[in-house]
């Protein structure tokens, strides 16, 4: 199923899951819910609109206000032109549509595509609303950036599965560690999830990112186990170099998964 998504897309393997052979979640596992989606967290399409999302993004707080993490495996060459919809939900953008120009990876990422270092950062163009220019935080709000979770940790996941006119999903769950990369439990979670934030409640009652589905097996091979990369200090140098808008990456095409 997950293959066949994949091809169907665009070659790209962008699910969700662990890496053991799946003989089914563990009792009490729950399943992700769809709802009415949020403004920092939207869908990302690489040929418009009217071809479906592929990998989900959400908005992070930064100096250029411009800004959306997500997965590096979603990302390749140079995304220009490509488009983030914040709070997509049933075809509608009540957030608008902004267009990707730039994508920022961790060397290390670029160099031997590691696995712990599996996410990105898209700077998305301004827009001009009430004769203004208007960046996309400034419209949807920012979730601080952070880092990896300890084990236990209650995050939510807002993603979308790939496809066109649908809801986001989500699930709050605690975080658990394999193999050094924070993860969690909860069905649903299919091609199109990578990127999406793991989303933790900050000791003010802000909402911070301290992942992305990816990382390990890109994020995973099943359904019901969701993986990320673990965010270290390396994270915010990424951030900084982003925010002051430095020479983008053209990113290296991703391999397969592993699964």
């Amino acid at each position: 199923m997950i293959a066949a998504v994949a091809a169907l897309l665009t070659g790209l393997v962008l699910c969700a899951a662990p890496a053991e052979a799946d003989g089914g979640p563990p009792p009490g596992t729950p399943t992700a819910q769809s709802f009415g989606g949020t403004p920092t967290v939207g869908a990302i399409f690489r040929n418009g609109l009217s071809m479906g999302h592929e990998c989900s993004g959400s908005v992070i707080v930064s100096r250029s206000r411009d800004l959306v993490l997500t997965a590096a495996h979603c990302v390749y060459g140079r995304p220009s032109g490509w488009s983030f919809v914040p709070g997509y939900v049933d075809g509608r953008t009540p957030h608008g549509v902004w267009t990707v120009t730039a994508a920022y990876v961790d060397p290390r990422w670029q160099r031997s595509e590691n696995t712990q270092y599996d996410y990105a950062i898209l700077r998305v163009a301004p827009q001009r609303i009430g004769g203004r220019a208007v960046r996309i935080q400034d419209v949807t709000g920012g979730n601080l950036l952070g880092t990896a979770p300890a084990p236990g940790t209650r995050i939510t996941d807002i993603a979308y599965n790939a496809g066109i006119d649908d809801k986001p999903i989500r699930c709050t769950v605690p975080v658990h560690s394999t193999k050094g990369y924070p993860g969690f439990l909860c069905s649903n979670y299919q091609g199109g999830v990578s990127g999406s934030p793991f989303l933790a409640r900050s000791a003010l009652g802000t909402r911070t990112v301290v992942g992305v589905i990816g990382g390990l097996h890109q994020g995973g091979c099943y359904d019901w186990a969701s993986y990320s990369s673990r965010f270290t200090p390396a994270v915010y140098r990424l951030l900084a170099r982003a925010d002051s808008h430095a020479k983008p990456d053209v990113v290296r095409m991703p391999g397969g998964d592993g699964c």
